[in-house]
């Protein structure tokens, strides 16, 4: 019976870990008229690779044009930019057996739990985007993830937080 609790909690433990998905924030200068911007040009992507470097770069490009925004080879009325990169953090890793908190809450338990730290490849990205005419930043997303050790679920990830990144973009749109 221990060993099938202990079972179920590590399931438990790791569907919540993948439901909790990416780290989405975007910021933008308060004081930017968005309509104004309705073409755009490549400033440049910086990714691991060329492959990613292009991934990047159509997944932006898809949300700017379902914006109604215009990708021109240059001179465009914003500027886009993007940069991504891969690190690898330490994950804490925390199991019990039994019942946790028995024993910490007076229930007369005894808790055993083991901890161990575990390396975690976690990728992020980040665009920005610029006037066009003054090269002032006027917004930037940013994404952050665990990574598979398959490209391809990478790159579903990849595309949904770009799309998620664009969820309120242009910011201060009405409507």
């Amino acid at each position: 019976m221990r060993n099938r609790c202990s079972s179920l909690f590590v399931a438990l433990v790791a569907i919540a870990v993948v439901a909790l998905g990416a780290d989405i924030s975007a910021d933008y200068d308060h004081k930017t008229d968005f309509s104004q911007f309705h073409t755009y040009s490549w400033i440049g992507v910086k990714a691991g690779d060329q492959l990613w470097q292009d991934r990047i770069m159509s997944a932006v490009d898809n949300q700017l044009a379902a914006k109604g925004s215009s990708k021109v080879a240059s001179g465009g009325d914003a500027s886009v930019s993007a940069f991504g990169r891969t690190r690898e953090q330490d994950t804490l890793q925390t199991f019990y057996e039994g019942l946790p908190g028995w024993g910490w809450y007076g229930f007369g338990g005894e808790g055993m739990s083991t901890t161990y730290s575990e390396p975690t490849r976690v990728g992020s990205v980040t665009v920005d985007i610029f006037s066009g005419s003054t090269r002032h930043l006027i917004w930037r997303g940013r994404a952050e993830d665990v990574l598979s050790p398959k490209p391809e679920k990478n790159e579903k990830k990849l595309d949904k937080s770009i799309t998620d990144m664009f969820k309120k973009f242009p910011p201060n749109q009405k409507g």
